[in-house]
C-alpha cells in the first residue's frame, strides 16, 4: 500500500475548517504567512536525503503546527469580552452581588450605592422605617385652588390672547370676609396664583391690571368677560388635568442568569416565590368584565391576557402590567405584545430570583425612566427565614424622591414592604414627570389644552351674548375640553389634540393637518370599558413627536 502524497495530506485539511489552497492553481494562492509555511512542507528534499520514517515524523509535526496556526486566528476572532457593566464593578469576594449595575455609558443613578450593600444584615438601630413617613407626593399642589376657593364663591373669569404669551385665562374672586382678592392667571408655561389685600386698592383693579401684577410680561390691553354658564366646569377640568388618582406600573420577573431584555420578557412560568410577592402588591383579578381602572388593558376581548394584578392604596387605584401575565408570542424574541405595555410605562418594578444583577439600561424604552428592584434573601436569623432587599435606579435627570430607603435596605415585615413599595412607585412616577423628556411633553399638552379652553370659553360666551354668526353653537352642548378623572397627562395630550381639532372645525378655522375631525378616534376615559377591540390610537399618531416614539414598540398605549 502506497502512502499518500504530501499534496494529498495537505488537501485533507479542508475537512477540518482550513482552506484547500493546494487544490487551486498557483495563480489563485494568496500570498500569506500560512502559504509560506505550506511551501516549506512541499519544498524539494535536501541533499542529505533523510530516512523515510524521520521525514514522515517531521512532516506530521509541521502539519499539526500549520493546523494550529490556521485555526488560531479563527478562535481569536470568535472571542468576546465579558459584559462590561459586570467586569467594571468591584465586588466583595464571597459577598452577595448587588441588585443593580449601571451601564458603562452612565446616565443613571442608584440608591443605595454599592458600598451600602456590602453588609445587608439587619441592625437594631437602623432597621425599618416608620410607616408614617411614607408620604405620597403631590403632582400639582395648586391644581385644586380654583375648586376650593372659587367655585363656591361669586367670581369672574376673563380670556385674552397675548401676542407673546398666547392664550390667557384669568379668574378673580373677591373674598369679602377676608377682605382680599384672589387671582389665578393661566398661561402656557404655568398658572400663577396670588392673593392681594383689598386695602391696597382704592378701587377694584381691572383684569388687565391684576394680570400684570402677577406677570409683568402681559401686554394685552383688554380681556373678554366669560359669560358661559358652564365655564367653571371647563376651568376646573383644565386646572386638574394633571391630577389623577390612577397609576399603572410594569412588573418584570428576572430569573438567575438573565441579563438581556429578551430573556426577561420571555419568562412564562411563575414560581411560588414570585406569586407570593405579587399577592403582597395586590389582588390577582380577571380582566374580563373588570369595571375599575384598567391601565390600558383589554377588559372585553382578552387581547392583553386574562389576568392582572390590581390594588387600591390611599384612595388611588393601581394596575400592574405583569410581564408573565401578558400575551406570549412564539417566534418573537422581543415579545412586542409585552413590550407594548411594559415599555410604555414610566416606572417598572423588577423582582429577582437568584443573584444576577439588573442592568439599568437593559430595557430599551423612551418612556421607562425608573426601576425598583426587589430580591428575596433567605436568612437563618429571620423569623420566617426571608427578608426583602430593595434598590432603586433612575435616569440622571429624574430628581430623587422618597420615602428614604432604610439602612440597611432590608424589609422583613410584609405590610411595611407593601406600603414602602407602593408609595415609592407613585412618587417615582411623579418625580419622573420632571425629567426633560416629560417636561417637554407636558408643556405641549398644557399649551394645547389651554388653547382649546380659551377658544371654547370665548366662543360660548359670544353665543350667549347673541352673536348671530355663532348661533349654530347654541344647540351643541357637547363640550370636550378635558375629561375629568383622566388617566394622566399623556392621555390628556392625545385627547387635547383631538379636542383642538374639534374646536377648530366648530369655529370654521382651517387646521394645518389634512386629517378631518371625523377621522380622529373618539377620546375615552381610561377607567371605562373599551367598545372597540382594535388598535388604540398612538401618542405619536396623534401629534407625532418622533423623539418620543418607542422604536421597539408597535404602538403606544392609550
Amino acid at each position: 500500500m502506497t502512502c499518500p502524497s504530501p499534496e494529498r495530506e495537505v488537501s485533507l485539511l479542508g475537512a477540518y475548517g482550513g482552506v484547500d489552497r493546494f487544490a487551486c492553481g498557483d495563480e489563485m494562492r494568496p500570498d500569506s504567512a500560512e502559504d509560506n509555511l505550506m511551501d516549506t512542507v512541499d519544498s524539494p528534499a535536501s541533499d542529505s536525503k533523510p530516512s523515510l520514517s524521520s521525514s514522515s515524523n517531521l512532516r506530521d509535526t509541521e502539519l499539526f503546527e500549520i493546523i494550529e496556526k490556521l485555526q488560531g486566528s479563527r478562535i481569536d476572532e470568535q472571542r468576546c469580552e465579558f459584559p462590561l457593566p459586570l467586569k467594571s464593578q468591584v465586588l466583595t469576594p464571597g459577598g452577595e452581588l448587588p441588585l443593580i449595575l449601571t451601564s458603562e455609558l452612565g446616565g443613571y443613578w442608584i440608591d443605595p450605592q454599592l458600598e451600602r450593600l456590602v453588609d445587608v444584615s439587619p441592625t437594631s438601630s437602623h432597621y425599618g422605617i416608620d410607616p408614617g413617613c411614607y408620604d405620597i407626593m403631590e403632582r400639582d399642589a395648586e391644581a385644586k385652588v380654583y375648586r376650593d376657593f372659587f367655585c363656591s364663591r361669586y367670581h369672574h373669569s376673563f380670556t385674552a390672547v397675548d401676542v407673546s404669551l398666547g392664550p390667557l385665562v384669568l379668574s378673580v374672586c373677591l373674598e369679602e370676609e377676608e377682605n382680599r382678592l384672589r387671582v389665578i392667571l393661566r398661561m402656557k408655561e404655568c398658572s400663577l396664583h396670588g392673593v392681594f389685600s383689598s386695602s391696597l386698592f382704592p378701587n377694584i383693579p381691572s383684569a388687565v391690571e391684576l394680570a400684570k401684577m402677577l406677570c409683568d410680561r402681559v401686554t394685552v390691553s383688554k380681556f373678554e368677560v366669560v359669560s358661559y354658564l358652564k365655564a367653571p366646569e371647563l376651568i376646573t377640568a383644565f386646572d386638574e388635568h394633571r391630577v389623577s388618582p390612577n397609576f399603572k406600573f410594569g412588573i418584570l420577573y428576572q430569573k438567575d442568569g438573565q441579563l438581556t431584555e429578551e430573556d426577561i420578557l420571555s419568562n412564562n412560568d411563575e414560581s411560588e416565590e414570585f406569586k407570593e410577592f405579587l399577592s403582597l402588591l395586590g389582588e390577582t383579578i380577571q380582566l374580563q368584565g373588570f369595571t375599575r381602572f384598567r391601565g390600558g388593558l383589554d377588559v372585553c376581548h382578552g387581547q392583553t391576557g386574562s389576568e392582572a394584578v390590581f390594588t387600591s392604596f390611599h384612595g388611588r387605584e393601581i394596575m400592574f402590567h405583569v410581564a408573565t401575565k401578558l400575551p406570549f408570542t412564539d417566534g418573537d424574541p422581543q415579545q412586542l405584545q409585552r413590550k407594548r405595555h411594559i415599555g410604555n410605562d414610566i416606572v417598572a418594578l423588577v423582582y429577582q430570583e437568584g443573584q444576577t444583577p439588573f442592568l439599568s439600561d437593559v430595557i430599551k424604552s423612551h418612556f421607562l425612566h425608573c426601576f425598583l428592584v426587589v430580591r428575596r434573601i433567605h436568612r437563618a436569623e429571620e423569623s420566617d427565614g426571608a427578608a426583602y432587599q430593595v434598590c432603586v435606579t433612575a435616569r440622571e435627570d429624574v430628581p430623587p424622591f422618597g420615602p428614604v430607603i432604610p439602612d440597611p435596605p432590608l424589609f422583613t415585615d410584609r405590610s411595611l414592604l407593601r406600603g414602602f413599595l407602593l408609595t415609592k412607585l407613585i412618587n417615582a412616577e411623579i418625580s419622573c414627570y420632571k425629567a426633560e423628556r416629560f417636561s417637554r411633553l407636558e408643556l405641549r399638552t398644557r399649551s394645547s389644552l389651554l388653547e382649546s379652553l380659551q377658544a371654547e370659553l370665548s366662543t360660548r360666551s359670544q353665543c350667549m351674548m347673541g352673536d348671530p354668526s355663532l348661533s349654530s353653537l347654541a344647540c351643541s352642548e357637547g363640550v370636550r375640553v378635558v375629561s375629568e378623572g383622566s388617566g394622566g397627562f399623556i392621555e390628556n395630550f392625545k385627547r387635547a389634540i383631538r379636542v383642538r381639532s374639534h374646536s377648530f372645525d366648530t369655529l370654521g378655522v382651517p387646521r394645518k393637518s389634512g386629517v378631518t375631525a371625523s377621522q380622529r378616534p373618539r377620546a375615552e376615559k381610561d377607567g371605562e370599558s373599551d367598545k372597540s377591540p382594535g388598535p388604540q390610537p398612538s401618542l405619536t399618531d396623534s401629534y407625532g413627536p418622533a423623539e418620543l416614539k418607542d422604536q421597539t414598540s408597535p404602538q403606544e398605549e392609550t
